[in-house]
């Protein structure tokens, strides 16, 4: 495949189809996050658990994450136009099934092909910006825009699910997703350059099958940690023979989903880390955030959702800036510094919200929000920069499974450690112990400060010698 670079295109038809792009790219970050004002009325709704509605939320994220490495290289095979057109036409229908499930289960499945789609379409993105901006520099720049509507999709989803539920069903914010695919779908077959596949380049399926197998089980194994039994044990079990069998598979592939020699750049590593220790963050405190104020001080959807939008309005401008500015201050003030942002942010709120001064925990919302704008933006830019162009799908697989693996594990552990530290609070006959939730909501908080104050250092270490591009890296 080759570049559609600024000899064959004009900067108009380049910005263009990277506004194409982000429509996509915007939908499937709204849905990694649209349920968590929604998640209340779901539960009365279709009456589902605890844990149901836990792999409501992380169904989604399960098999993107699960599938994004193979759809990335399988997008080398076929071309990275016709991915995502595929991707766009999955996200469409499998929107429109979760709109009108029947039950919790059917909707479990119905997020699970949603999550399909978006693994289809979240490749074929990065490569595509790849492939068609080969100025490091205007590279740079649409990679920032890139990451600041991953950022904002996250972070607007509570909002757009709120003001859905203002005014209709809970069905509506899947519905949402369907006249955005059909004017994707036209706007990419308008304005898209040609496909260009590698037939040679092959794909792997049971390699996919047993990354999702890996996570699944362990998904699985950390939602059954509060009640230890045979099926955590099986989980472990699974996830350590599905990690064994595809370790031991892309050894023995002429053309591996995944080369793990890719993570002796140390700049490529840190990225990864970055971008989902990002994730972890923004997404733990958004979910948390939103259940506390609509259970606990009976906030409305709407009203959580435009609490946490102060995440979205810092997230935005940073990540642009972060993007325009790394050449000129390089990786570790803006990772390393990104996370102390996060951290002080998180903290902030974390003391705030214990005293009930909500304008300083709006504060400390945003400054989680410009720290992890500046973090994307920057971290994008370290894992595709730094990967050789022969590995762009590998690298942009990698580089997605970052971002939704740190919503995964965000879900996954601090979802279930909530009830687990409420039940140890609440006192026995009482429906909802507000002081007792909230003892759990602020401990959870301090979790997160400290998992952000860790990656700060671990991101200084991985870019020391501050390189000042991705061009240097490679």
């Amino acid at each position: 495949m080759t570049h559609l670079d600024n000899v064959d295109s004009t900067p108009a038809q380049r910005w263009t189809f990277l506004l194409v792009i982000s429509l996509g790219l915007l939908m499937v970050g709204l849905d990694n996050s649209i349920l968590y004002t929604a998640l209340p009325e779901l539960r009365a709704q279709l009456g589902a658990t605890d844990t149901q509605a836990l792999w409501i939320i992380n169904a989604y994220a399960l098999v993107i994450s699960g599938l994004l490495l193979g759809t990335g290289t399988l997008g080398d095979r076929i071309g990275h136009r016709l991915m995502f057109l595929i991707g766009l036409a999955i996200f469409g229908a499998a929107s429109l099934a979760a709109a009108f499930a029947p039950g919790a289960w059917f909707l479990v499945a119905a997020r699970g092909f949603l999550g399909l789609g978006a693994a289809t379409m979240m490749p074929a993105t990065l490569a595509l910006i790849r492939l068609t901006f080969s100025d490091e520099r205007e590279r740079n720049t649409a990679i920032g825009v890139w990451a600041s509507v991953a950022v904002v999709g996250a972070a607007l989803g509570p909002v757009v699910g709120g003001l859905l539920l203002e005014f209709f069903w809970w069905g509506s914010v899947f519905l949402i997703n369907v006249p955005v695919v059909v004017v994707a779908l036209v706007a990419t077959i308008a304005v898209a350059p040609p496909n260009m596949p590698n037939p040679a380049r092959r794909w792997d399926a049971l390699s996919s099958f047993y990354a999702l197998l890996t996570l699944g089980s362990l998904v699985t194994a950390i939602k059954e940690l509060s009640h230890p039994g045979g099926l955590l044990i099986a989980a472990v079990l699974l996830a350590a023979l599905g990690a064994w069998l595809f370790a031991r598979r892309q050894r023995r592939l002429d053309d591996p989903l995944l080369t793990f020699d890719i993570f002796r750049s140390r700049i490529f590593t840190g990225g990864v880390l970055a971008a989902g220790g990002a994730m972890f963050a923004v997404s733990g405190l958004e979910l948390l955030t939103t259940q506390r104020f609509q259970m606990v001080l009976g906030y409305s959807p709407l009203e959580a959702g435009l609490l946490v939008i102060a995440v979205t309005l810092a997230a935005f401008p940073f990540s642009l800036l972060g993007g325009a500015v790394l050449h000129r201050v390089g990786f570790v003030p803006l990772i390393a510094g990104g996370f102390g942002a996060v951290a002080g942010g998180v903290g902030l709120a974390t003391w705030a919200g214990s005293q009930g001064v909500l304008p300083l925990f709006v504060t400390g919302l945003a400054l989680v929000g410009a720290g992890a704008g500046a973090i994307m933006s920057v971290s994008s830019t370290a894992i595709i920069g730094s990967a050789p162009v022969r590995r762009a799908g590998m690298a942009a697989g990698v580089e997605s499974v970052s971002y939704e693996f740190g919503t995964l594990l965000s879900v996954a552990i601090l979802g279930s450690l909530l009830p687990v530290l409420y039940a140890l609070r609440a006192r026995p006959g009482v429906e909802l112990d507000g002081a007792a939730y909230d003892a759990a909501y602020f401990l959870i908080l301090s979790i997160i400060t400290a998992v952000a104050a860790l990656f700060a250092l671990l991101s200084a270490w991985c870019f020391r010698g501050n390189p000042r591009s991705a061009g240097a890296t490679q």
